[in-house]
Order: C-alpha cells, then sequence, then structure tokens
C-alpha cells in the first residue's frame, strides 16, 4: 500500500483479514491522509481547510464491520472523522504496519508479491491560467483551493471564487464571513443539495435504499424531474443564478447548507465565467478547479491503453499485466461517500491476490473497460473531469456477488423479516455486506438493527430519548 488514508486503512485490514502480510508506505508521519488537517501542509500533498465538514453522514461512511461510536454528529468536523478512522486503525491492529524510512531512495515496493495504490483522487493543483487572458498582469494574489486554510488574511477583501464544486461552495461560504464581498464564478451553474434531508434526518440515508434505486432505474426521467422540482421547491435555482443545463443525475451536486444564506444576504454574488482580468491591488482570486492526478511513482502507461485516460477493469486491476498483482484502490468516486466503496475493492483485491477469484482474459478486461466508458459517457454530464464515476448500489453488488457477500434479500424477508425490511427500505449501508459470506460479522445485523438509534444519539442533547424504531421512507412504507 502506499499513503495511509480512509483506502489504504481498509486495504491493509483487508490484507490482515486473508492472512497477508502488508506494509504501508505513507510519506508522511501519521494516518489519515487528506483527512488530516496541516497548519503547514507538507509540499506535495494535498490538504483541507479548517472549516470542512464531511458530505457524507457517518452511517453511510463508515467502514462495514465498524460502526461510528454513536455520540459522533452525523456529518463530522473533519478532527472527528479522523478520530474515527484512528479508532478504527487502533482497534484492528493496524498500526503494526510501517513505514520503510528508505524507500523514497530504495522504491522496496518492487519486491512484494503485490501492490495497492490508494493515494487518492488527486494531489496536484491544476491551475489553467491560459483560460485566463490578462492573468499575467493581476495585481492581486491568486492562487488553488489545495492552498487554502482558512479566511485568516482575507478581511476587507473583494475574493473571486473560481469554481462552483463542493470546495469552491464551501470555501466561498467560508471567506465571505470576513471578505468586504465574495463573488463566486462558475461556467455552468450546479445543483445544491443540503446535508439535512426530510424530517432533519441526514439527507444521504433519505431515499437511498435498494426499492428507491429500483424506482430510479425502471422510472429515471420521471425521478430526474421530481428530484429537481423538490430542489427548485427549496430555492428556485436559475433566481439565484445556479441553475446548471445538465440534470441532477448527470454530475455530482454541491453539498452545502449555507451558500443560499450567504446569497440571499449579498454575502456572495454569484457571477458568470471570467472572460478578461485586469490588474486589481484588492481582489484576491481562488480557484477551486480539479486537482490534477498524478501516479508518478508507477511506470509510464501501466493504468492507460487505447486511448482512455485510465484503464482499470472494474476501476481497481491494469489488464495488461501478466499477473493481477497491481490492484488501485479508492481511485474513484460517486454520489456518496467513497470508504464503502474503497473497501468493497479492497475485500475483492485481496481475493484476486489470493488466487480464489480469477480475472477473465485481457481481452475481456478490456471490453468491459471500453462497455464502462460508454455507460459512463451516456450517464455522467463532464465525464472527462471525473471519469471514474459509478453508480454505488450496482457497483458494491457486482463486486460483493463475485465474493459471495451480497445480501440475500428474499432470503433475509423470510427468515428475519426485521433485518429484511431495513436492508431493502433502509439506507444502504456498509453493514449489508458483512452479513454472509467471507469477512462476515456477527455485529451486522445488530449494526442495522440500531443504525437509526446511532443517528437519533447526536441530537440527544436536550431530549433524553427519541424513539427512532419507525422511519417513514420517502416510499411512504413504514417499517
Amino acid at each position: 500500500m502506499y499513503v495511509a488514508g480512509p483506502s489504504s486503512l481498509t486495504s491493509i485490514k483487508s490484507c490482515l483479514d486473508e492472512g497477508m502480510e502488508p506494509t504501508c508506505f505513507e510519506s508522511s508521519d501519521d494516518i489519515g491522509g487528506l483527512w488530516r488537517f496541516k497548519e503547514h501542509p507538507d509540499p506535495g500533498r494535498v490538504n483541507i481547510y479548517q472549516s470542512v465538514i464531511i458530505n457524507s453522514s457517518k452511517e453511510m461512511m463508515s467502514y462495514s464491520d465498524f460502526p461510528p461510536p454513536a455520540h459522533l454528529p452525523n456529518n463530522m468536523h473533519h478532527p472527528q472523522l479522523l478520530s474515527y478512522l484512528r479508532l478504527y486503525a487502533q482497534t484492528f491492529d493496524l498500526f503494526n504496519v510501517r513505514q520503510r524510512p528508505d524507500f523514497p531512495v530504495s522504491g522496496q515496493w518492487e519486491v512484494f508479491d503485490a501492490v495497492m495504490v490508494c493515494t487518492g483522487h488527486f494531489t496536484q493543483p491544476h491551475l489553467p491560467l491560459n483560460d485566463f487572458p490578462g492573468i499575467e498582469e493581476f495585481e492581486g494574489r491568486y492562487f488553488h483551493s489545495w492552498e487554502y486554510l482558512s479566511a485568516e488574511g482575507l478581511q476587507g477583501k473583494r475574493v473571486v471564487v473560481v469554481g462552483i464544486g463542493n470546495s469552491g461552495g464551501g470555501i466561498a461560504v467560508d471567506a465571505s464571513r470576513v471578505a468586504e464581498q465574495v463573488y463566486l464564478s462558475t461556467r455552468k451553474g450546479a445543483w445544491v443539495v443540503s446535508r439535512v434531508g426530510a424530517g432533519g434526518l441526514p439527507g444521504d440515508l433519505v431515499g437511498t435504499s435498494r426499492l428507491d434505486r429500483l424506482v430510479q432505474k425502471l422510472f429515471p426521467s420521471w425521478i430526474t424531474m421530481m428530484m429537481e422540482k423538490k430542489l427548485n421547491r427549496t430555492f428556485d435555482h436559475r433566481l439565484y443564478g445556479l441553475q446548471p443545463k445538465h440534470r441532477f443525475f448527470a454530475q455530482i451536486p454541491v453539498v452545502n447548507d449555507d451558500l443560499l444564506g450567504r446569497i440571499i444576504s449579498g454575502r456572495v454574488l454569484v457571477k458568470p465565467n471570467i472572460r478578461e482580468i485586469k490588474g486589481s491591488s484588492v481582489v484576491w482570486m481562488l480557484w477551486c478547479l480539479p486537482l490534477a492526478t498524478t501516479m508518478t511513482f508507477l511506470p509510464s502507461g501501466l493504468l492507460t491503453n487505447g486511448g482512455h485516460c485510465l484503464c482499470l477493469y472494474r476501476h481497481v486491476f491494469p489488464p495488461g499485466l501478466a499477473r493481477p498483482s497491481l490492484a488501485v484502490v479508492g481511485f474513484i468516486c460517486n454520489l456518496g461517500a467513497i470508504n464503502p466503496l474503497a473497501e468493497m475493492q479492497a475485500r475483492w483485491a485481496t481475493q484476486v491476490f489470493k488466487g480464489l477469484l480469477t480475472l477473465p482474459s485481457q481481452e475481456a478486461m478490456l471490453q468491459a473497460v471500453k462497455r464502462d466508458t460508454s455507460t459512463l459517457q451516456n450517464r455522467w454530464d463532464n465525464i472527462h473531469r471525473h471519469p471514474l464515476q459509478v453508480d454505488h448500489i450496482p457497483y458494491m453488488d457486482s463486486m460483493a456477488e463475485e465474493l459471495g457477500v451480497r445480501p440475500n434479500l428474499l432470503g433475509l424477508l423470510l427468515r428475519e423479516p426485521g433485518v429484511g425490511l431495513r436492508v431493502l427500505l433502509g439506507p444502504c449501508t456498509p453493514y449489508q455486506y458483512r452479513l454472509r459470506g467471507p469477512g462476515q460479522w456477527d455485529g451486522a445485523r445488530q449494526a442495522i438493527l440500531t443504525q437509526w438509534e446511532r443517528v437519533a444519539q447526536p441530537f440527544r442533547t436536550r431530549m433524553p430519548y427519541y424513539n427512532m424504531s419507525f422511519f417513514v421512507n420517502t416510499t411512504g412504507i413504514l417499517f
């Protein structure tokens, strides 16, 4: 493994579960990866800013055999997420793997039987300065969100935030609390959703069940239209200058609870794309554009083939290897949390390493990559910027089927209707993939039965008890 972030930690555990002896190379002095905030970022390493709160709720981003402590808030501030990662590593004794001090010189990973690359999506800032005429004469300061730590130093400044992804929206809100004025420049707009869903529940726990997924698959246009109408009832995206050209499910939305309040109060002004920049000593420009993907430690061309920007079978294995000895884990994105997907990739990859599962021929894998690429191009807008987007449940289920850990829904409904109904109608939490098969966990049933209690626990600061035994799903079904 390389880099001890969330994807690497679950990969270490998957190796240990299979009786392997993993070694993790971490270029810093601690675990956490992206989620370990640093006042002074290490050169060449991505960082987060001080006020970052995770978009996914704790139940949806948890590891499948390690429910988060009930007292943690549903959407955690980054120090709380790091504490969860530390607790995970301590519980499963993952700190026994240690960094080789001579790795930068020796590159000793080459002597291992297999390698799992867990560096995450992006590591370097990308500033397309040629797209902004006049930037060379700009008298203010400009920098990438990669360098942004907090709003300190922006007091009384006029700030332009370029780009309306999750970083752009979050930083625009953060800066607007102290800046004289913040301008949010966006070419295409975005759908904005809240972390808070129906009834005040975490938004990603509502409408994300297996039944919801089936309805969406059967009636995609209708579901998309209803979702967009619902969002525009909350606030009219066109009125706020945010109406995008793409449909809701064609691109990852912006998750932000504060942006609307900053816009309606005038603290953030939404502007179109910048055409030209003229010198100014009072404006700071902050680019919130995608980071560049770099894996310079791998042989050139290993992960590409036939014009594809990244050629990985099931987003994990390069098809061109004589033996499946290299797996990429966590290099993927979707509408939900990354941790459960990375964990499933790691569980699947370690089974392949051990020879318990066999990959198809190189030709078959290449054809599968082409099919997946075509499907993604039809499914997602702007796929060249996010080439690794997948549908959460189908992607997880496809690997789980091979592993023998996909939940047997019919069997559960017949034998354990309480658990079965929650698997069908409740949010697709990771614990579902520990009910059976390799890696089966005895606590999975209890984790599913008590997941709503863990959701309710952080709210009990005033109320001694709130019964979450019954939850109204968005389909209107009670269980």
